[in-house]
């Protein structure tokens, strides 16, 4: 089944949504964080998604007191934490407060040799964070782009051991315009990874898109902006997740090693 995953970006220990990462559109939706997760926790979510906004932007978590707090309030959220994990002491520190995994994304882009160490080491805990800008690999909390084209960057990290993405179209984020899912399926296909999607959904129909691409390495979605302004809630994504899979199962298997094809709307002309 697809993976509902609710978001909470933490900015100065205050649970915040931007507009496309950029830190001047803020607009801060709850005073108290663990309340909000406990409430996505009371709607079913199993799974909770942090951004340190603060760590993104300065390259050093600055939340993990707020962060670990949640975890040992919320215990029956597990937490998935990014946001300024840039070394594999910060990575070690973020583990040890309780994440079950972290998202690494301007490493991931900019140096290989610690890269390296980490997934050698953490492999199945780190989500390496695919953040594109114009096709690009955006860094330094989305403030800018590399040279390296996202594409090229997934089957890189692949090579080096990444077991996990998550691919964040910058342009819908925050924006309520629809998940990126041709974008993200052919990245989930071109690294044969399984990767959760980011950026943009805006309601139910996104949630059913995606769980039909759960079989192509679609495993989950993020979802910010639509829970905080009640185009959606946990409950009801939870409930289109469950009939996708119910449909899925329905259909004829594909052949052994195969994903088979892809719904007819994903084929281009």
């Amino acid at each position: 089944m697809l993976e509902i995953i609710p978001a909470i970006d933490l900015l100065r220990g205050k649970a915040v949504r931007l507009q496309r990462g950029d830190f001047a559109s803020e607009t801060r939706v709850a005073e108290d964080p663990i309340k909000v997760a406990a409430q996505f926790a009371s709607e079913g979510a199993t799974f909770l998604h942090i951004v340190d906004l603060d760590g993104a932007r300065t390259g050093d978590p600055q939340n993990l007191t707020v962060i670990r707090d949640i975890i040992r309030r919320v215990p029956n959220l597990r937490v998935q934490v990014g946001g300024g994990i840039r070394t594999i002491v910060r990575a070690e520190q973020v583990l040890r407060i309780g994440a079950s995994r972290i998202i690494v994304g301007t490493t991931a882009a900019s140096d290989a040799a610690v890269i390296g160490a980490m997934l050698e080491k953490y492999a199945e805990q780190i989500i390496v964070g695919a953040d594109t800008k114009d096709d690009h690999v955006a860094v330094h909390g989305w403030l800018s782009a590399s040279k390296e084209r996202t594409e090229d960057f997934g089957l890189r990290l692949a090579a080096l051991g990444a077991k996990r993405f998550l691919y964040t179209d910058v342009s819908r984020d925050g924006m309520l315009e629809g998940v990126n899912s041709q974008a993200t399926v052919a990245f989930a296909r071109t690294t044969g990874k399984p990767t959760l999607a980011s950026g943009g959904v805006s309601g139910p129909g996104d949630i059913k898109i995606l769980a039909e691409l759960q079989p192509h390495g679609v495993e989950g979605v993020i979802i910010g902006k639509a829970l905080y302004g009640g185009q959606l809630t946990v409950a009801d994504a939870l409930k289109i997740a469950r009939m996708g899979a119910e449909r899925i199962k329905s259909l004829t298997p594909p052949p052994p090693g195969s994903t088979g094809p892809l719904p007819d709307w994903l084929k281009e002309d």
